[in-house]
């Protein structure tokens, strides 16, 4: 790769360890959707759901949009009204309340979008198993569109189509979008089924490419693999919207404090968690509302008050997740190889769940699930997964067992609610269901080293080298450098529980690093412990901007004694 593309030499040893070929190198570098794109057709019901939507639009037929409050939900709402809205369609968009109504569509809502005029009723990010809800929907006369991309059952609810690449008949291979990705497809399909009907010969088409914000957000928030059409879509999606020309995303990006371009981690760290926070703790409708208004105003006023919320979430999310961390810190105790981390109170808020089982998953390596206890005795809880460890399928087995009332989600996460807050039956079911899973998982767990650096050689030109083979998250991590025999010259606690550490290597040379929420855990410790020591350490390279300079910063992940 060096030879022929003239490509650095960490850059090229970063690609080669991914699989990329040197034939493939310049446009793994630069990847374009139309090297990517697959025909949207090879989807399941896609053709029923263009030619269903199409009728629509021609006839300006009222349309409701059924979404789900985490962001991929609120993206895939407000992509989709966004092009109808486009075409002068008339749209309803419903977000379900988290704590009142649950996820996915239920009866009263649907009766609610028809009384109000609807005639088609698109379900976006949920509706694979709204069985109940869509017979309702049939039974008032509305058809229904689902475009999805949860794990299915055999059993189908009654739609005019269900476009879902994990139904089990789909074949097109295209399990790993979102479902943001998945309405990006459909709008594709769309707009050639209405070009072909000559809708666009006095009016310009609808710029699909401008919303690709909306489906790089999504599909980093919803934590699905960076990986072929994905990430393209990221690619393509940061630039767009690096150019701020979403009222609601720039306002977004304002009040979370980033002066500088966007990347990739921002959005799942800091973009992300402020668009959840409304359906966590607030109005579930404020993401979608965000994300879809053109009124710069009613942009920056959505995006103060979510990030108000977001404050007050982590305020809560706090407390629940030490008590969740103390009570398996005790379970663990007495069984150190249970494989699945299962835990509940009736103190915790139902909205912050899923954080306090993601926070359980990343400290103890294994698939965790977490449970708020409603009044009325159930449970209502969300899990994370590691790789290898399909939760969502798990859930839905749970489901047709009876263990569980309802549940669904993908490999890396589901939502369930349970009878009862007696955990013991559901536990049995996901050690058996996953445990062979998470231990081969776990067994294979290793920390994979790109490459050497020094103190010195890390420098804010090399960051950019190395992230021109991202964007990196899941299914694409970020490359972990080592540093060889660096001396730990300081270290302290700093923020919410991080370490904030200095490495000085034999040349004197120095760089800064960070551990993230490492403060009470073994790696905290050692730093905590080991000034004045020599470490080999391993981390990850940011730019750290202050002041107008630039400079790499560490974040560290682990370190050893040298022998």
């Amino acid at each position: 790769m060096t030879q022929a593309h003239g490509l650095p030499d960490i850059l090229a040893r970063i690609l080669a360890s991914r699989g990329v070929r040197p034939d493939q190198a310049e446009k793994f570098l630069a990847p374009k959707l139309r090297d990517l794109m697959p025909d949207p057709a090879v989807l399941v019901d896609m053709e029923a759901a263009a030619d269903r939507l199409a009728r629509a639009v021609t006839a300006r037929e009222p349309v409701a949009i059924f979404g789900d409050y985490d962001v991929d939900g609120a993206a895939s709402a407000a992509l989709l009204a966004g092009y109808l809205r486009d075409l002068d369609v008339p749209v309803q968009v419903w977000i379900p309340d988290r704590i009142t109504e649950g996820y996915g569509p239920n009866v009263a809502a649907v009766t609610s979008l028809a009384e109000g005029g609807a005639r088609l009723l698109v379900c976006v990010d949920c509706g694979t198993a709204g069985h109940a809800p869509l017979e309702a929907a049939k039974a008032l006369g509305l058809d229904t569109i689902v475009l999805d991309h949860h794990a299915a059952t055999e059993h189908l609810p009654p739609a005019v189509a269900l476009v879902n690449p994990n139904r089990l008949d789909d074949l097109s291979g295209l399990g790993q979008l979102c479902a943001a990705g998945v309405v990006f497809l459909t709008l594709v399909a769309l707009n050639r089924r209405l070009r072909r009907l000559g809708a666009f010969a006095n009016r310009d088409e609808p710029a699909l490419t401008d919303a690709l914000d909306l489906v790089a957000l999504a599909t980093v928030a919803d934590v699905v693999p960076l990986v072929g059409l994905n990430r393209a879509f990221v690619v393509q999606g940061l630039a767009v919207m690096r150019g701020r020309s979403r009222p609601g995303l720039a306002a977004l990006l304002d009040a979370a404090g980033l002066s500088e371009p966007p990347e990739a981690w921002h959005l799942g760290f800091l973009v992300g968690p402020r668009i959840n926070a409304g359906g966590r703790i607030g109005d579930s409708g404020l993401g979608t509302r965000l994300l879809g208004t053109a009124d710069t105003a009613e942009a920056y006023r959505i995006a103060a008050e979510l990030d108000r919320l977001n404050r007050e979430r982590q305020t809560i999310e706090a407390v629940a997740v030490e008590e969740a961390e103390a009570a398996m810190d005790r379970d663990l105790a007495g069984d150190p190889d249970r494989s699945i981390l299962v835990t509940g109170s009736p103190e915790w808020h139902p909205g912050i769940v899923g954080l306090i089982a993601a926070r359980l998953k990343e400290r103890f390596g294994r698939p965790a699930f977490a449970f708020a206890v409603k009044p009325d005795g159930t449970a209502t809880g969300s899990g994370r997964s590691i790789l290898g460890a399909d939760l969502g399928r798990a859930v839905h087995a749970a489901v047709e067992a009876g263990i569980a009332l309802k549940g669904g989600g993908h490999a890396m996460a589901a939502g369930v609610t349970l009878p009862t807050a007696d955990f013991s039956a559901f536990t049995t079911h996901l050690a058996s269901a996953l445990g062979a899973a998470v231990a081969e998982a776990r067994e294979a767990e290793a920390l994979l080293i790109d490459g050497t650096v020094s103190a010195g050689g890390a420098t804010a030109e090399l960051v950019k080298t190395i992230q021109r083979a991202g964007p990196f998250g899941q299914g694409a991590p970020e490359p972990v450098l080592a540093l060889l025999r660096h001396r730990l010259v300081d270290a302290a606690i700093v923020g919410n529980g991080h370490v904030r550490a200095r490495l000085r290597s034999r040349d004197g040379q120095s760089i800064g690093g960070i551990a993230f929420r490492a403060a009470q855990g073994p790696l905290g410790a050692a730093l905590l412990n080991g000034i004045g020591a020599e470490f080999h350490v391993a981390g990850t390279l940011s730019v750290d901007r202050w002041r107008g300079a630039e400079r790499a910063q560490l974040r560290i992940c682990d370190l050893a004694a040298p022998e």
